[in-house]
């Protein structure tokens, strides 16, 4: 059976049915890289798999776990593989959507690391408490009264997570003794359990310069700290220190203060951390892009070229992405359908496909219903983005 038998494939695959390429899908298995539709979003699962393997060794080296973010990926199917292959303890979400599909999939241990007000969300995160492990955290003693008539009205005791401020500035309670009285209230309040401490700086991740990152999570580091004394004039026990990213996480796990890594582009990796790896020439060197978007120039000019993907396919709040294999060009700008290429030395002519590396993987794979699994050459499967556009 060949990829040109789409009556078939969609069922034996465990694909929908109905599924054909140039329809509902790229390409379906057994079809050769030239023979994607494109725009498409295309996974290179060799690369893939050993960004999970060596995230995987580094963590057992570092002593840490890891809890594998899935708002990068937003499919069951890969945050499975981070478990398998990665070694990750369960996964991180951002919203509860993301949550449920997670573990509509088939995850058991996941961590919605947001803040949730919506007492309609709150009931939501109970009920799928009822399935698997769920974590959920707060940086407000005001949401505490409708997250335990969640709790208390679907039975369930929720383990609840207080954020801290480490230095981002968006969520999070200062640290110390603001951060301790709240956790002792969490650990007083009905149907909740006092899970630890959220330290995740954000804002440290694209941090070009090594020394500077460093320093950001030292300082991090020392709100953590500050916050354990205080929870430990308490009689507090902190089970768990939660955090870190792909761009920094070497240094969290050297501190020695937190626990559990929430890396999540590494599987990816992308244009902007590809950027970060080049100026730091270190830690991030060992992941590989896996991730790219490959797309087809549909019109040329001298010096100039223009590609079937815009910005209905990859986002540009970190860049444009990035063109692999073409020296000297580069995507200059996108509109709705269409990426600007320039290409001085005119490499480029209609028909060529170009592979992309998306600048920030996040936002570009929430764009897509499907990923392209690829292996040297042959799609291998289908990835489905379960929780696409799942916000609330």
């Amino acid at each position: 059976m060949t990829a040109a038998d789409p009556d078939l494939l969609p069922y034996e695959m465990g694909l929908e049915p109905g599924l054909e390429p140039g329809f509902d899908v790229p390409a379906l298995p057994g079809a050769s890289e030239d023979e994607i539709e494109t725009p498409a979003l295309v996974v290179d699962l060799d690369a893939m798999e050993a960004n999970l393997r060596a995230m995987a060794e580094r963590n057992a080296a570092a002593g840490v776990k890891l809890r594998a973010h899935a708002k990068s990926h937003r499919s069951p199917e890969l945050a499975l593989e981070q478990i398998r292959i990665g070694g990750a303890i369960g996964v991180c979400c951002q919203k509860i959507a993301e949550a449920e599909a997670m573990v509509r999939g088939g995850v058991r241990d996941v961590f919605v690391t947001n803040e949730i007000v919506d007492p309609r969300k709150m009931a939501r995160a109970a009920r799928l408490a009822r399935q698997a492990r769920v974590i959920v955290m707060c940086d407000d003693a005001r949401v505490l009264a409708d997250w335990s008539a969640a709790a208390i009205s679907h039975d369930v005791t929720l383990e609840m997570a207080v954020e801290i401020d480490c230095g981002t500035h968006l969520c999070g309670v200062d640290p110390g003794e603001p951060a301790a009285d709240l956790a002792a209230r969490v650990a007083a309040t009905p149907g909740l359990r006092f899970a630890g401490l959220q330290a995740y700086h954000g804002a440290a991740q694209h941090i070009r310069d090594a020394d500077e990152r460093r320093a950001a999570i030292e300082a991090a580091a020392d709100a953590v700290r500050l916050t354990l004394t205080a929870l430990e004039a308490r009689g507090l026990p902190c089970p768990m220190v939660g955090g870190a990213g792909t761009g920094s996480w070497e240094f969290e796990a050297a501190s020695g203060v937190w626990t559990e890594m929430q890396c999540g582009s590494y599987l990816f990796m992308d244009a902007d951390y590809q950027r970060v790896a080049a100026a730091e020439g270190q830690g991030l060197g060992a992941f590989a892009n896996s991730l790219f978007l490959m797309a087809t120039v549909i019109s040329k000019r001298p010096g100039r070229a223009v590609c079937d993907a815009g910005l209905k396919v990859t986002s540009l709040e970190s860049g444009p992405p990035r063109i692999e294999g073409v020296p000297g060009a580069r995507v200059i700008g996108c509109s709705d359908e269409h990426g600007r290429i320039e290409d001085p030395e005119d490499r480029l002519d209609v028909g060529d496909r170009v592979r992309l590396i998306p600048g920030h993987c996040d936002p570009t794979v929430n764009l897509h219903a499907w990923i392209v699994g690829l292996r040297r050459g042959r799609v291998e499967r289908l990835i489905r983005v379960a929780a696409r556009g799942r916000s609330l």
